[in-house]
């Protein structure tokens, strides 16, 4: 049986570009300074995003983590959604590693803070009761309101937020290729407002392994720092960074403006799922209302729903039919389409969740999370 892997963007495979410069890749010791190609992936990446410099480490939260590092001083706070990667998905290595607390702000359903709710998470910095805040980061995509993207003009103004009270704001991008092509501006537009940036090569790009952090020079060399210290100091890795070098090229071999296949194929799955009895809309940050699925709300390559069976049920008998998807937080699934899925697979697997909703239709859904 053909599988098809809808869980995430984590299980593309290398393009046949990719693993050719992989394999022809000239090499050297990152941790001197000396691999070319992991030099030139860097340069590349603060070029798309209009910084001064990055920084090749191993993976998104890796990257949100030694930019913390480099922003915040031990005992600071930094302000976060509170449905965040950084807050949810990162075995509170806030709190474990950098030794700062979170502020957690609601989500709303567009994916974006309340201005006014950020600044009011400030604290005060003359109560020596209270924990100085060093850092606002935001994510872009959002991946828990069905991965909606963010918007320069929300990001500009989180930046003027957090500038106003003297602190950086750093952008969990893992998704932020998704974002910009989404939107159709450019990288160095949306990344503009921040001071620091972390975007994945490995989801959507299609990269094996990586993460790219941008931002000043004297940041950067403060995240080289924290890279180390976290076992992060690579050597040879330029056979990793050339297939970054790949995906982040104008050429054909690029991977960034195929990004838009992947949103279409959401909508089609999306538009797929909403009419069929049993699916219903996830609620909460990922769709603000209840009842049916909204397929406006797939804008870049989340799908997310409720099934109104025994989701683990579901997604077994989903599974038997050769397509996986991942149970996703407060009662819900998630599908991401990515490199290798094309239309046809998305027809397939409508049709297999058509009949996992039949096989299952005789058991109860489970208690909705309160």
């Amino acid at each position: 049986m053909t599988r098809i892997d809808l869980r995430s963007d984590t299980v593309t495979h290398p393009t046949p570009a990719m693993r050719r410069a992989m394999a022809a890749a000239e090499l050297g010791d990152d941790v001197f300074g000396d691999d070319p190609t992991v030099n030139a992936l860097e340069a590349r990446g603060a070029e798309l995003l209009g910084k001064e410099a990055g920084l090749f480490v191993a993976s998104g939260t890796m990257g949100n983590l030694v930019s913390q590092m480099a922003h915040l001083g031990r005992g600071q706070e930094l302000i976060a959604s509170a449905e965040s990667h950084i807050v949810q998905d990162e075995a509170a290595g806030h709190a474990v590693v950098v030794g700062a607390s979170v502020r957690a702000i609601p989500d709303r359903p567009d994916g974006m803070l309340d201005l006014d709710a950020i600044a009011g998470a400030f604290r005060d910095p003359m109560d020596p009761h209270e924990p100085i805040t060093g850092l606002v980061a935001i994510e872009n995509t959002h991946a828990h309101s069905m991965a909606q993207p963010l918007t320069v003009a929300y990001t500009r103004a989180v930046a003027d937020v957090a500038h106003a009270h003297g602190v950086p704001l750093h952008v969990d991008g893992a998704r932020f290729f998704n974002a910009v092509v989404a939107q159709g501006v450019a990288p160095a537009d949306l990344a503009g407002p921040a001071d620091s940036i972390s975007f994945c090569l490995s989801k959507g790009l299609a990269c094996p392994i990586g993460s790219v952090v941008v931002g000043s020079r004297d940041f950067i060399w403060r995240a080289r720092r924290a890279r180390k210290l976290l076992g992060g100091g690579m050597r040879q890795v330029g056979v990793l960074a050339a297939a970054g070098l790949v995906a982040l090229s104008d050429g054909p071999d690029g991977t960034i403006a195929r990004l838009a296949d992947d949103h279409a194929n959401a909508r089609r799955l999306a538009e797929g799922l909403a009419d069929l009895p049993g699916i219903v809309s996830p609620g909460g940050a990922a769709q603000p209302s209840e009842g049916r699925l909204d397929p406006a709300r797939a804008a870049t390559n989340f799908v997310v729903f409720r099934v109104e069976r025994d989701r683990a049920a579901f997604l077994d008998a989903l599974e038997r039919r050769g397509i996986l998807m991942v149970a996703y937080p407060h009662g819900t699934v998630r599908a991401v389409t990515h490199y290798g899925i094309e239309a046809a697979d998305v027809d397939a697997a409508i049709a297999a969740v058509r009949d996992a909703l039949a096989e299952t239709a005789g058991t109860a859904p489970a208690p909705r999370p309160s």
